[in-house]
């Protein structure tokens, strides 16, 4: 499994939080930490527990974030390296599913760990590849999802093309009312 892929589990937990337009937290249930996790294998037997454990641990992945947009590099560097030795990693090998031979972060402890350990570490391991500023918080009110800005001319301000639709729309109707008022 690539590093980016685990550095994205940190993105998408930290987005479950009520900070989009329509202020609903997507981590509540059960149901909704499966849907989470549907797509990763090795994140199963998800309890109560690691429900609570996942919101919290969202809140700390926020603060990363907030750290690096705001441009504090010290404090950034310092919560993410309070995550990585609360929740260690420990590199396996990993060949299910009929794939080939790969690198999964963790395969010890509850599911909450893995998700805790492999995120973390992923985001250790962006931040240090392509910096502070490529950590950003989505600039279309009210939105404050997180991202990764991985394109290529550093140009990216929303969380997706959802936010970025919408501020383009907003622009575009404050251009053209803008002229006809004196």
């Amino acid at each position: 499994m690539e590093l980016a892929t685990y550095a994205e589990l940190a993105v998408r937990l930290a987005n479950t939080a009520a900070y989009h337009e329509d202020g609903h937290d997507r981590l509540t249930s059960m149901d909704e930490l499966r849907a989470l996790v549907a797509d990763r294998e090795h994140l199963t037997g998800a309890s109560r527990a690691d429900l609570e454990a996942l919101r919290a641990l969202r809140d700390e992945f926020r603060a990363v974030f907030a750290a690096c947009a705001g441009g504090r590099d010290s404090e950034a560097a310092e919560r993410l390296n309070s995550l990585l030795i609360r929740h260690p990693v420990h590199p396996q090998l990993s060949g299910h599913d009929g794939q080939a031979w790969h690198v999964h972060f963790t395969e010890s402890g509850s599911m909450a760990d893995k998700y805790a350990a492999g995120a973390s570490m992923g985001l250790a391991v962006r931040l240090t590849d392509l910096g502070y500023g490529r950590f950003g918080i989505c600039q279309a009110p009210p939105c404050q999802g997180v991202f990764i800005d991985t394109s290529a001319n550093r140009s990216r301000r929303y969380c997706g093309q959802r936010c970025a639709s919408r501020a383009n729309v907003s622009a575009f109707q404050a251009r053209w009312v803008a002229p006809s008022n004196p």
